[in-house]
């Protein structure tokens, strides 16, 4: 029975991270160790439960009942153990927060810079990505989004301070265009354009003014999946960038970088991190939770290039 307790653990780690390569690393064993624990445990049971490629693993139907059945048993026992982890004094788990470029250094790195050296033994994963996550699906704890992209299902926190965009362009661009004052304007700009993954559509420009909301997408010409490679091509001469005012405050001081339509930019934006309310937190969780609500920790700017 305990052989078959510990090979159901390892089973659910290589069906959650999809690969025996991860699941490996952070069970502390070998692939080829795993692997052969895998299969054993398939043949005790009689059935098959991975789908093996030279690419991926995926759970097979019989494998996906398998976790259903039995992953909310072990997270509770996680869950558990972890809640006694808090009368010792010294609070352990392990995180997965599901972010972005730009607001991990502006809203979540002060926080768990904070938490990581009052509870040493707590662990935290960041992983950035402007693709939309499943964050239950994908064993998040949470996630970081702007709010409009929240679902509803999800409770959501304001994280961090305010900030503001600014639409900003070379002088060598502007050299042969004339700068932009609306968003009607935009229509005769190259606008670098960002790609949502999952949409597989670009990210939509929001812009404000005098009561007047209006979004534009790029022209598409030249598309970038990081603010920081948008920023090298606007400093190129490449076209317009559409990012926090804070991030360019050196070049447009230096002069790299122009800002235009500031007017239409002054709408204050922040981000949220969400979590699904009917799950059992860890106890490590609702310390990050305590930390970023705490008005002291936030507005520790970070660099995003």
């Amino acid at each position: 029975m305990r052989d078959t307790v510990t090979d159901l653990v390892a089973f659910l780690r290589v069906a959650r991270e999809g690969s025996f390569t991860k699941a490996a690393a952070q069970l502390g064993v070998s692939q080829p160790a795993l692997s052969r624990t895998i299969r054993k445990l398939e043949e005790r049971l009689g059935v098959q439960l991975l789908t093996r490629s030279t690419r991926s693993v995926a759970p097979t139907e019989t494998g996906v009942r398998l976790m259903d059945t039995i992953g909310p048993h072990f997270d509770g026992i996680e869950a558990g153990l972890g809640e006694l982890s808090e009368f010792s004094g010294r609070p352990t788990g392990h995180l997965r927060i599901t972010s972005l470029e730009h607001a991990s250094p502006w809203a979540l790195a002060p926080a768990v810079s904070q938490l990581m050296a009052e509870h040493p033994g707590i662990t935290i994963e960041i992983n950035d990505s402007y693709a939309l996550v499943d964050i239950v699906a994908e064993r998040f704890d949470a996630g970081i989004r702007m709010g409009e992209q929240l679902a509803k299902d999800m409770i959501s926190v304001r994280i961090g301070p305010p900030f503001r965009l600014a639409l900003v362009g070379a002088p060598a661009y502007f050299e042969q265009r004339a700068q932009p004052v609306a968003p009607e304007d935009l229509t005769h700009h190259t606008c670098l354009s960002l790609r949502l993954p999952t949409s597989g559509g670009l990210w939509a420009w929001p812009f404000a003014n005098k009561g007047r909301d209006i979004k534009v997408r790029g022209d598409g010409h030249l598309v970038c999946n990081t603010l920081g490679l948008m920023l090298d091509f606007a400093r190129a001469g490449c076209g317009l960038a559409y990012v926090p005012e804070h991030v360019v405050e050196q070049d447009l001081a230096q002069g790299r970088l122009l800002r235009v339509m500031a007017d239409w930019c002054d709408t204050p934006l922040q981000y949220h991190l969400y979590y699904p309310g009917r799950r059992q937190h860890k106890p490590a969780f609702r310390l990050l939770l305590d930390v970023l609500r705490q008005p002291q920790t936030l507005g520790s700017p970070g660099q995003s290039t």
